[in-house]
């Protein structure tokens, strides 16, 4: 039987179908992503996909009907037939038109619903042979009660529509056949693809009358809600924004449908952040009520983004989240000789600390300060304590810091407010008991307009303060007695007294050559190794060479300058081998000038003559210890004393004090009855003159120059000495004992003379520069003089 001629539709732009043949029984099926067509209705469609226009294109010279099918994953390019629905909805093709842009557009009539048999391979679209679904009919009074409930919601829908034609109204009063109105319904209504299809394969008029009144139903009650929502908000918000209005009325919308907005969302966000937290109840409480605060604003209110940061920070402080693990002694002592080379008190030290800590971890632990010259590995040591008790590590610079709101925070009434440095690296670590280096306490900024940092710093560094401490950002106490605080200092002299007493200070001095020698070859070599992307058998360097590295090239107590000089050295052997001028480098101590330059420190003993009046003094910088050369002279003149090389006050008075000695043993010490110090001027110089030197501790070293100057006899050039003289003669102790018999093996010397008093202090000093000094324990400046001076008898 022959189906009847279809009228030709209307057709512009370019239409090139390819040539294929269909069977009489098949149809040409375009997938469709979110639309479903009934039948009976007149719709636009846009076709994107090749395959799609190349159907319509077939069907519409061919003047073939299409077939509908709704897919199963909307984001699908290509669906199969296993990813389109079985039921879908044949379509006239009234007419195609390709617009200027190339966009292919169809005008297409809903005639009737089909269910797929079969699809036919072999074309370039999708073709299948199809059963079409016959409309049932229907009658009997629930049918015709369904009928004109569902006609009824309907009419009231199209009032409600803010843009339904008048048409439609009209048409909705016309139809008779309840398959019709189902159908007429649920296409113009506003639905999800899926319920649509549901319709769409209910054949059945009864079930697909009751979905669909579901559906208007549901929609009404939208319907009715916006308007109602609509009325509410024009009477209230008189005057205000149209784009405010429409924020309004969708926020009520979305309440009443159970979907929240993005504001709503992020409320939620952080009400359920807020419930994990784990803080305290005091601080919870609080957050309830900034939350509460800031659910009333409006997103575009200047307080809002205040409240929302300020919220985020309190959600993100770790109130209860812990890192730290038991504590295992023999585990910490092998982490710290794994870091650390020697140091042997300094790690006992920790480990005490460490075994207090497990005995008692709810105990309130000391404040750690580590104090000692740049390099000696005091930030290092801090994150080998973090390493051994299994604890974040967080550090705070506290060099130049002037302000005292870096320490306790800003206000929140303040623009750009924020949290302090100590509740910024505690948030950062995200660990309430993390290891906290607080660095370069000694320089801290002096207090001034901003108030005093130091000052702030008290509570954070008291144990028995520190458990409720305020920031004033948070407004609300946070406990820090958990933390491990650890302070690095290079000096005492600038730390406030107050806060210097919360804190148990560890001196860490210089490293002898030996043990820089170690470290290098422990430590710096395979680190630099891998900085410079070398391997152990490309490049390596004798102990000769490492040697030489450390005495000529590099003065330091630590061994930061040392690294440095060996990155140059592989640096400039990783540039040999990157341009293939070797394969294998080894450095020996004849390389280094080529590659480094000249000797850059020559020893010390070298500037040292025989002339009487110059003496070897030792002494203690921010950096280690140093040799100090005291020199003096005397000329023709009236008993004047000059003092050049920018002395301390300090230092000045000890001078006088070594010239009043002087003059009062001029017998004793073997002074010739022709010298009359009434007609001659004594210069007293320590050069280096641009650096600043202050302290005591050059007294002894003062006498002695002055001695040998007036006897006429020179000091010995391997001697070097320290030590305060008193009026009396005595010998006084002083300080930096280590650093300054450090720098005296380093430079050469061979015997140093220190005060009786300081023989305390000699356990303090490695054994191999024991070795290598001879030490002369003084309690009178006469001693020094018989020790020192050539010509003595009283040397032993």
């Amino acid at each position: 039987m022959q189906e009847p001629a279809r009228p030709k539709p209307e057709t512009s732009g370019d239409i090139r179908p390819p040539e294929v043949t269909i069977p009489a029984d098949a149809i040409i099926v375009m997938p469709m992503r979110n639309v479903v067509l009934f039948p009976g209705i007149v719709a636009p469609l846009g076709v994107g996909r090749a395959t799609s226009v190349a159907a319509a294109q077939e069907a519409a010279r061919n003047q073939r009907p299409i077939g509908l099918l709704l897919q199963r994953d909307p984001e699908a390019e290509e669906p199969d037939a296993s990813g389109l629905h079985q039921i879908g909805t044949v379509a006239n093709i009234l007419r195609y038109v390709t617009d200027r842009n190339g966009v292919h557009n169809l005008i297409v009539h809903g005639e009737g619903r089909f269910r797929v048999v079969e699809f036919l391979p072999g074309y370039p679209f999708l073709v299948a042979r199809i059963e079409r679904i016959a409309e049932p009919e229907g009658s009997g009074t629930e049918i015709e009660a369904q009928l004109h409930r569902l006609k009824a919601r309907a009419l009231e829908g199209v009032q409600l529509l803010p843009d339904a034609s008048p048409e439609l109204a009209g048409t909705i009063e016309g139809v008779t056949s309840a398959g019709q109105l189902a159908d007429f319904v649920a296409g113009f209504m506003d639905g999800k693809p899926t319920e649509k299809q549901d319709i769409l394969e209910t054949i059945e008029l009864l079930p697909r009358l009751q979905k669909v009144q579901w559906l208007v139903a549901h929609r009404l009650e939208v319907l009715r809600l916006s308007r109602d929502i609509g009325e509410q908000t024009r009477e209230s918000m008189a005057g205000r924004q149209r784009e405010y209005v429409l924020r309004e009325q969708l926020k009520a919308i979305q309440k009443e449908l159970g979907e929240s907005d993005e504001g709503g969302a992020e409320i939620e966000e952080l009400e359920k952040a807020i419930a994990q937290a784990g803080m305290p109840e005091e601080v919870e409480k609080h957050a309830k009520k900034e939350l509460s605060r800031l659910r009333g604003m409006q997103s575009g209110a200047a307080e809002h983004s205040m409240v929302r940061t300020y919220l985020d920070c309190l959600v993100e402080l770790p109130w209860s989240k812990t890192s730290a693990t038991a504590v295992d002694i023999a585990e910490a002592r092998r982490i710290l000789d794994e870091d650390h080379y020697g140091l042997p008190k300094i790690k006992r030290r920790i480990l005490e600390f460490l075994a207090v800590r497990k005995l008692n971890p709810a105990g309130r632990s000391p404040i750690l300060c580590f104090v000692g010259p740049p390099g000696v590995g005091k930030t290092s040591l801090g994150q080998s304590i973090a390493r051994a008790t299994g604890r974040k590590f967080a550090r705070v610079s506290l060099g130049g810091t002037h302000d005292e709101a870096e320490i306790r925070g800003h206000r929140r009434t303040y623009v750009g407010a924020m949290p302090g440095n100590i509740i910024q690296a505690i948030r950062k670590a995200g660990t309430r008991d993390c290891v906290l280096m607080l660095d370069e306490m000694d320089k801290l900024g002096a207090g001034g307009f901003h108030g005093d940092p130091s000052s702030a710093l008290l509570e954070v560094l008291d144990p028995e303060q520190n458990a409720s401490f305020r920031d004033n950002y948070l407004a609300v106490p946070f406990d820090l007695s958990q933390v491990i605080f650890i302070a690095t200092a290079n000096v005492l002299d600038t730390i406030p007294g107050p806060l210097l007493d919360r804190m148990e200070v560890i001196q860490l001095s210089g490293y002898t050559e030996q043990e820089k020698l170690a470290i290098a070859q422990r430590y710096l070599i395979k680190r630099q190794l891998e900085a410079n992307g070398l391997k152990a058998e490309q490049c390596s360097i004798a102990e000769s060479a490492l040697r030489e590295l450390i005495h000529s090239y590099t003065r330091e107590s630590g061994v930061r300058n040392l690294e440095r000089q060996i990155g140059s050295v592989f640096r400039h052997a990783a540039m040999r081998i990157a341009e293939g001028a070797a394969q294998e480098i080894t450095i020996n101590d004849s390389d280094l000038p080529a590659i480094l330059g000249a000797h850059r420190y020559e020893s010390d003993l070298a500037l040292r003559t025989g002339l009487p009046g110059v003496s070897t003094g030792l002494a203690w910088t921010p950096v280690g210890g140093d040799i100090l050369f005291i020199e003096a002279s005397r000329v023709p003149g009236s008993g004047r004393l000059m003092i050049t090389g920018q002395l301390g006050e300090v230092m000045k008075e000890s001078v006088q004090a070594a010239l009043t000695l002087v003059k009062g043993n001029l017998r004793a010490l073997g002074v010739s009855d022709d010298i009359n110090l009434d007609k001659l001027d004594i210069h007293l110089h320590v050069p280096a003159g641009a650096v600043p030197k202050d302290g005591p501790s050059a007294g002894v070293a003062i006498y002695v120059a002055l001695a040998s100057l007036l006897a006429g006899r020179p000091v010995r050039s391997d001697t070097a000495m320290t030590g305060e003289i008193s009026l009396r003669g005595l010998v006084l102790p002083v300080g930096g004992i280590k650093e300054k018999v450090v720098a005296a093996a380093r430079a050469g010397i061979k015997t140093v003379m220190l005060p009786a008093r300081n023989k305390a202090d000699l356990e303090e000093i490695p054994e191999d520069v024991q070795r290598q000094l001879r030490f002369v324990w003084l309690e009178r400046v006469d001693q020094a003089v018989a020790e020192a001076i050539e010509g003595s008898d009283a040397r032993t």
